[in-house]
C-alpha cells in the first residue's frame, strides 16, 4: 500500500484512527489532512474551524486522534489542547498533533507543556506523517494527571523536532518504582496546594495518582503503602462530586501517603522532593 512503510503496522495503526478530528481555520490544508487519514486508515473524518467549535465537536465525536493548527487568528492548538486536557470529555486523552509551517523552539516546548503528543512541520511527507501517527498509536507514553501538567508524559516526547532534554533529576539513579511513587506524591501534594484554586482539576489528579501509588505500592511489596492508597482512593471515589468538599478533610485523609514525604528511601538512594 505505501512504499517504505509496513502495511501490517498500518493495519495495526487503523483500529486506533477510525475517528478523526481536524481543527483548521484553512479549509484546503485541513481536507489535505482529511484526505491523506482517508488512504491511510479510512477514518470518519470531522472539521471544525475554531478552539469553540473543535471542543463541541470533540464532545459530541468523542475522536481517537485529533490534528489542530498550531496558531491563526481562530485557533490556538497549544490553548485548545490545554482546554481538552483539563476537560471532562471522553476524548481528553486523545494524541493531538499540533501541525505549523513555521515550528520554534519555543512553539514547540509550549505544545510539549500543553500536553501534545506530537509536532508535525509542514511541508510533511507522508513518511513523516506515518511516523507521528505510529508514535501515538503503537508506542504510547504513559499519562500524567497533576495539577500544573496533564498529558503524555514529557520525558519521552517522540515529536522528531523536539532536541531538548528527556529525563528529571529524579530519574538518575533511582529505582524506576522507587522514581515513580516520588513523582505520585509530589502531585498529590501540589494537587492538596491547588485544591482551592482548581477544585476539578485537583480532584482528578488526586484519584489517579492513589491508583498509581495503589500499583507502585505492590510493585515493591509495601503494604503500608497499597492500604493507604486505597483508603484514600476509596474516600476520593465516595466525595466526588459532593459540595462543600473542605481541603482541610481531604489532607487529613491524605496523611497516610503524605508521611512517605520529604523522602523515598531503597537500598541505594534517597530521593529528595
Amino acid at each position: 500500500m505505501f512504499a517504505n512503510y509496513d502495511d501490517r503496522m498500518i493495519q495495526r495503526m487503523a483500529p486506533m484512527l477510525r475517528r478523526v478530528l481536524v481543527i483548521d481555520p484553512q479549509a484546503t490544508s485541513g481536507r489535505v489532512v482529511g484526505e491523506l487519514m482517508r488512504n491511510i486508515s479510512r477514518p470518519e473524518v470531522w472539521t471544525a474551524a475554531s478552539n469553540d467549535k473543535a471542543l463541541k465537536m470533540a464532545d459530541k465525536v468523542n475522536p481517537q486522534l485529533i490534528f489542530c493548527e498550531l496558531a491563526s487568528e481562530a485557533v490556538d492548538g497549544v490553548g485548545f489542547t490545554r482546554a481538552l486536557r483539563r476537560s471532562n470529555l471522553a476524548c481528553r486523552k486523545a494524541p493531538v498533533i499540533l501541525l505549523t509551517s513555521q515550528a520554534t523552539a519555543a512553539s514547540i516546548l509550549a505544545a510539549r507543556d500543553a500536553g501534545v503528543h506530537e509536532f508535525l512541520r509542514r511541508p510533511y511527507t507522508l513518511k513523516d506523517l506515518l511516523k507521528r501517527l505510529e508514535a501515538v498509536t503503537l508506542h504510547p507514553r504513559d499519562w500524567v494527571e497533576a495539577v500544573g501538567y496533564v498529558g503524555p508524559d514529557r520525558r519521552r516526547f517522540n515529536s522528531g523536532d523536539y532536541a531538548g532534554p528527556r529525563k528529571r533529576h529524579t530519574d538518575l539513579g533511582a529505582t524506576p518504582q522507587v522514581a515513580r511513587i516520588a513523582q505520585a506524591l509530589k502531585i498529590v501534594r501540589s494537587a492538596l496546594d491547588a485544591f482551592e484554586d482548581d477544585r476539578g482539576q485537583a480532584m482528578r489528579a488526586l484519584q489517579a495518582q492513589s491508583d498509581e501509588l495503589v500499583d507502585a505500592g505492590r510493585q515493591v511489596g509495601d503494604e503500608r503503602l497499597v492500604v493507604a492508597a486505597t483508603a484514600f482512593g476509596h474516600y476520593l471515589f465516595e466525595v466526588a462530586g459532593k459540595p462543600g468538599l473542605a481541603r482541610a478533610e481531604i489532607e487529613r485523609r491524605a496523611t497516610p501517603l503524605l508521611s512517605y514525604l520529604p523522602q523515598i528511601r531503597d537500598e541505594k538512594r534517597i530521593v529528595r522532593l
